[in-house]
């Protein structure tokens, strides 16, 4: 524990639903739901004005349109939000060289490794310029907290939420913590919480009091010693700048379960391929590949196979992926698949079998014997996949009209599509227009930067900005 608030968290208010709100001026103010849309599909991220109604994430999709009908419901457009969480995460690199990225929206920062001086007016005075210039860069908004450790720095955020900054003054922390649930500690989950509320523990001082002994007794030697390590305000974990991802992974969950076999095989091998464009736009390979498939049932199976060294070849990782589906019952109905890839190298040893191999098999298929499809024919399960945008009109993805400029898709059914033509820079709400899905001037876009560059900055006046504008 510091004598000083100097360490930094910030948490970017409800993220993907407020990129959403600064993109679409008619959603300022309103209720917006950001995740999956389909009928199993899960929520993400609501908006304030969401929350009011009970939306939480988590949720199921299908139970937070009952509570909020009225709500903007909208499919995640992940490579915006990568963009912003860039420019957010290149402010906190002016602070410090000690930034911890949890995720795309939230980071800790040590700020006297970056020079502030550890009073509690200094890094007021930089946790609210930080927060303007988040503004100002992004069009969304943070909320800070600035305590001596990392644990009493993210209640502070949570306590500033929405886009406000709470600083923890030092010989507070114990008054501050001790009322509040045991779930306040880093690491207590339900289980966790479960054992103590049993021991008739419930609060942070409840915890403290119980001594580290009955903790150990209660949760074991590890686990007990830090929760009341972290219970009684002591908590000397540092900011670490290096968090290295220990594997890439994606999957998706399907409306409608899967029986058929040779459309799973498809589904798997598309995973694959989506895999290996995320570990090859983070420059990595992997020599373990992972499987996760999730039955009708909800029963969860996973398989993996570790290759002979690192590979990004997306033919060994689909090979190896199905070699692994082959031992897996899917007849009765598969409702999640998966793939990842572990044991993450910045080098890639080339499977020349394997190589060998994928080109017996692409020369096969040119004489016309037959085989799977390419994988990237299988037909796409969701809207964000690496790959180039489908023509699949789904609600608050971006789209291109020849005559109308840009707007993104309001919803679509029975053969049309209605869009709002809008840009995040409009002065008021666009105006809303229904095509067919056909419709030739019609096309999928790529979404643009939320703030509008200068004249000189990468668009002329009056003009549309590219999204690589910022």
């Amino acid at each position: 524990m510091r004598g000083s608030p100097t360490i930094l968290h910030l948490d970017m208010d409800a993220f993907y639903a407020s990129v959403e709100q600064a993109a679409k001026p008619s959603l300022r103010g309103k209720p917006v739901v950001v995740g999956g849309i389909g009928p199993r599909g899960v929520v993400a991220t609501a908006s304030y004005e969401a929350r009011v109604f009970g939306v939480h994430s988590a949720m199921a999709t299908a139970q937070a349109r009952r509570l909020c009908p009225n709500a903007a419901y909208l499919t995640p457009r992940f490579s915006l939000y990568q963009q912003v969480s860039g420019v957010v995460m290149g402010l906190l690199g002016e602070l410090s060289p000690l930034v911890e990225p949890l995720s795309l929206d939230e980071a800790f920062v040590d700020l006297e490794a970056g020079g502030v001086e550890p009073d509690s007016a200094a890094v007021r005075a930089v946790g609210e310029r930080l927060r303007r210039d988040i503004l100002a860069a992004t069009g969304v908004s943070g909320s800070v907290g600035l305590a001596g450790s990392k644990m009493l720095a993210k209640i502070a955020s949570e306590q500033a939420k929405p886009d406000g900054l709470v600083v923890i003054e030092p010989g507070t922390e114990l008054e501050l913590l001790g009322p509040m649930s045991v779930r306040t500690i880093p690491g207590v989950g339900p289980a966790t919480a479960e054992t103590l509320r049993r021991a008739g523990i419930h609060t942070v001082a409840e915890t403290a009091e119980a001594g580290e002994a009955e903790l150990v007794r209660l949760l074991g030697k590890a686990h007990g010693a830090g929760l009341y390590a972290l219970a009684t305000g002591r908590d000397d974990r540092p900011v670490v700048a290096e968090r290295d991802a220990k594997s890439v992974s994606v999957e998706d969950t399907f409306a409608e379960d899967l029986t058929d076999r040779t459309r799973v095989q498809l589904e798997l091998a598309r995973l694959a391929d989506r895999c290996v464009r995320r570990l090859r736009a983070a420059g990595r390979s992997g020599r373990t590949v992972v499987i996760k498939v999730r039955r009708y049932d909800f029963s969860t199976l996973t398989r993996s196979e570790t290759l002979r060294g690192p590979t990004d070849d997306p033919a060994v990782v689909r090979e190896a992926a199905a070699r692994l589906l082959e031992g897996v019952d899917t007849t009765a109905g598969v409702r999640l698949l998966g793939v990842g890839v572990s044991g993450l190298a910045d080098y890639t040893q080339e499977d020349l079998f394997a190589q060998a191999q994928a080109q017996a098999l692409a020369a096969e298929a040119a004489a016309g014997d037959g085989g799977l499809p390419d994988a990237e024919g299988a037909p796409e399960a969701r809207a964000d996949d690496d790959a180039s945008p489908a023509r699949r009109w789904l609600p608050g993805l971006d789209v291109v009209h020849r005559e109308l400029g840009r707007g993104w898709v309001q919803g679509s059914g029975l053969g049309r599509v209605t869009v709002r033509f809008e840009e995040p820079w409009s002065v008021a709400p666009g105006r809303v227009r229904t095509f067919t899905v056909d419709d030739p001037d019609l096309e999928p876009a790529e979404p643009v930067p939320l703030i509008r560059p200068a004249v000189g900055e990468g668009a002329p006046a009056g003009g549309v900005a590219a999204a690589s504008g910022r």
